[in-house]
């Protein structure tokens, strides 16, 4: 470990995004490690990333289009302090951790710490996001408490993803990408976009289908094929100007996933890293979705400022059949189904009134949240079933402020204010009175409850630029995670809830400087304490298998650092790298975490799950252009992440992960087809997305795997 940490200090850490460039911003006077650009900051126009006063990375199209990334989890090792991961139970269910705020959960109600964002609309469960993107013009790890621009759930970070945009004055232009991975996995893609009336109306077309025929080998009935998944994702979107101040965007997407269920392996039965599965039901998944998205912006000559209005639309359904017991007996299996339905809309404005620049808007958000879970126990003899409903509604305000008070010295501050309301009906697990499959609902629920928040967050900070090319930055924030209740409450004696909001007080540091146009260096330090920190304890129970129960627990310091660099080495050659370290401890403890009935010492050494205590790894990129003008690029990366709890109490450990990953590819003279070869994860390491105890055997585990190995090959075409 300490030669890998010392490597990357060597390679100077950074991610490979950090040379990420977006051609439509880049400009004459352009650096060498070329323009990277982030709209998270809401600004009238997108800001270099070297100016922002944040830690974020930034991965432009053609990065992602690079480093082959299909899902958002694949970015999980290119950023520090950073996991993306699924849960496991539930494929496409996101369990996010930035900076060591993570959730261990596939219940919908509980609310994550790092949210997602797609085209400025806020997801509002963990569910359905970890499905394939495609067609992206971008995405933005931002970690750190964002709670100020983006409101509740963002204690951690979030992930900013910005899908492509029709130009009304450019020309036809048709992308297609045609893949083919170990597995069998086969991946199909197509974008055309084209102006329907010069300068005034544009529109875009996408597709992406991907068949994936399984990776894994199931021992229990000899299928090689096991993990199978269908994907079909449709996209459209009209960009209209009808003057040279008004842009109108429609966005709408409807995405379909038919698959196997869980991917598991019980440790009691196999060991680590050998890919051993052998479960008598392979499970199904079943996942739609449907999202539609109407941005208006309108320049303003008031502060030479822009208004924005985001006016979303997205429901979506799923449902999942899993071997929980994750062995080829029928000891515990089950069935889940969730739907949700949300609306929001953002309006906001950004501009500039001398040495003052001003962003502020009102963000109005309502969700609806059905759950219900069947598990089947004892060969089918015994059904329990729970589940849940909720009706949210939130509602914030907001402004923020930079002043320039001198041209390199700029304070910054602002205030969010945000009401929030849930109404729940919840059935503790118990009985046979839900039914996923059939009836689609509970019978009854015996806990009817409402509750309201009412929360500020808020940003002071300072930035020094005593040159061009150096950013120090400094600020305290304050944020919160949404209060809630618990659907998957097995505990008679236990209300569902509610559980309050956990508040969070955030401290960072850092400085982003180019040293010439040799190397570019940014650094950042943190200290966080959250205070009343949610957690989720997962014992094992018999005859329920496993009963969850969420209270505010306790208060945690979380503190660490991270750097992101790139060096040039010639014309030809950039090393990249990235290097976080996160410490946390527990300094109050109001709940017993270990499920011994006592809180002691015990309580007090364990540590978050999904924390990883070091990130690190490093890229070498290569680019040449031949004699007949066809481009070779190449690259190979390394990343690492320690092992890391996947449950609050300690008891299920996920492996460490060293992912090494080469590409290599050609480009045509033309730039209009290229043909590339890659390969991920050419160690074959098994990575866990969940590893729960069992009550069923001695060792007996819930461990949910990732893929090893793949080779593949891609071609790209564009006209």
């Amino acid at each position: 470990m300490a030669a890998g940490i010392g490597a990357s200090l060597v390679a100077l850490a950074a991610s490979s995004a950090a040379v990420a460039q977006d051609q439509a911003e880049a400009t004459e006077d352009e650096s060498a490690f070329g323009t990277i650009v982030v709209t998270a900051t809401k600004k009238a126009n997108a800001q270099d990333v070297q100016s922002v006063p944040l830690a974020v990375t930034a991965f432009g199209a053609e990065q992602l289009a690079d480093q082959h990334v299909r899902t958002l989890d694949n970015l999980g090792f290119s950023v520090p302090n950073v996991q993306l991961d699924d849960v496991g139970t539930a494929p496409g269910f996101a369990n996010f951790s930035i900076r060591g705020l993570g959730i261990n959960s596939s219940i919908p109600s509980i609310d994550p710490t790092v949210g997602v964002f797609v085209d400025g609309v806020y997801m509002g469960i963990s569910a359905g996001i970890l499905f394939d993107t495609f067609d992206l013009e971008g995405v933005e790890v931002l970690r750190g408490p964002q709670g100020l621009l983006f409101g509740r759930n963002v204690t951690g970070g979030a992930v900013v993803v910005r899908t492509s945009t029709p130009d009304t004055s450019g020309e036809l232009k048709v992308e297609g990408r045609v893949a083919l991975e170990t597995g069998l996995n086969k991946i199909v893609s197509g974008v055309v976009s084209a102006p329907l009336i010069e300068d005034k109306l544009a529109a875009k077309i996408a597709v992406y289908y991907n068949d994936d025929d399984g990776w894994f080998t199931n021992q229990f009935n000899g299928n090689k094929d096991f993990g199978a998944a269908e994907t079909l994702i449709l996209r459209g979107a009209l960009n209209f100007t009808p003057t040279d101040t008004v842009q109108i965007i429609g966005r709408y997407e409807r995405g379909r996933v038919r698959g196997d269920g869980a991917v598991v392996s019980n440790f009691g039965l196999f060991r680590r890293e050998s890919f051993g599965i052998s479960v008598n039901d392979e499970g199904v998944t079943r996942n739609d979705w449907n999202q539609a998205t109407l941005e208006v912006n309108i320049d303003t000559g008031f502060g030479n400022g822009k208004i924005t209005n985001i006016l979303a639309y997205r429901d979506f359904s799923g449902f999942v059949s899993s071997d929980i017991d994750s062995s080829p007996n029928f000891t515990f299996h089950a069935d889940t189904l969730t739907r949700q339905d949300q609306w929001s809309n953002e309006l906001r404005y950004a501009g500039s009134f001398g040495a003052f620049d001003v962003t502020t808007g009102v963000y109005y958000f309502t969700q609806n949240i059905d759950y219900i879970e069947l598990r089947k126990l004892a060969g089918g003899a015994l059904r329990i079933s729970g589940g849940g409903k909720q009706d949210q509604k939130t509602l914030g305000v907001f402004a923020s402020a930079d002043w320039h008070l001198t041209d390199s010295l700029t304070l910054s501050g602002g205030l969010r204010y945000s009401w929030e309301d849930k109404a729940v009906q919840v059935q503790n697990l118990q009985g046979n009175l839900c039914d996923p499959v059939g009836t689609r609902t509970c019978s009854s629920y015996g806990f009817n409850d409402e509750e309201s928040w009412q929360d500020p967050t808020f940003r002071v900070g300072a930035q020094w630029e005593p040159t061009a090319d150096t950013l120090f930055y400094g600020f305290f924030a304050r944020g919160f995670r949404s209060g809630g209740y618990n659907f998957r409450n097995g505990n008679p004696a236990e209300d569902p809830g509610p559980f309050d909001a956990e508040k969070q007080n955030s401290w960072e540091i850092g400085v982003k400087h180019d040293f010439g146009d040799l190397l570019r260096l940014n650094v950042a330090a943190f200290h966080n304490t959250i205070f009343g920190l949610q957690r989720e304890i997962i014992l094992p129970v018999l005859p329920l298998g496993t009963t969850q129960v969420i209270r505010n627990s306790a208060d945690l310091r979380l503190q660490g650092i991270e750097a992101e660099a790139v060096l040039r080495i010639g014309e030809h050659l950039t090393i990249n790298g990235q290097l976080g370290y996160t410490d946390a401890k527990y300094k109050k403890i109001f709940f017993d975490l270990t499920g011994d009935r006592v809180i002691n010492a015990r309580d007090f050494a364990l540590k978050p799950p999904r924390l990883a205590p070091w990130t690190y790894g490093a890229s070498l990129n290569f680019a040449h252009d031949t004699s007949g003008g066809a481009e070779v690029t190449a690259r190979l990366g390394y990343a690492h992440r320690d092992a890391a709890w996947s449950n609050d109490n300690n008891t299920g450990l996920l492996s460490a992960g060293d992912m090494v990953d080469a590409n290599l590819a050609i480009e045509a003279p033309s730039r209009q087809w290229k043909l590339s070869i890659y390969g991920q994860n050419l160690l074959n390491d098994q990575t866990e997305g969940n590893v729960s105890p069992l009550p069923f055997f001695a060792g007996s585990t819930f461990s949910s795997i990732n893929k090893g190995r793949v080779l593949g090959a891609e071609v790209t075409f564009r006209y």
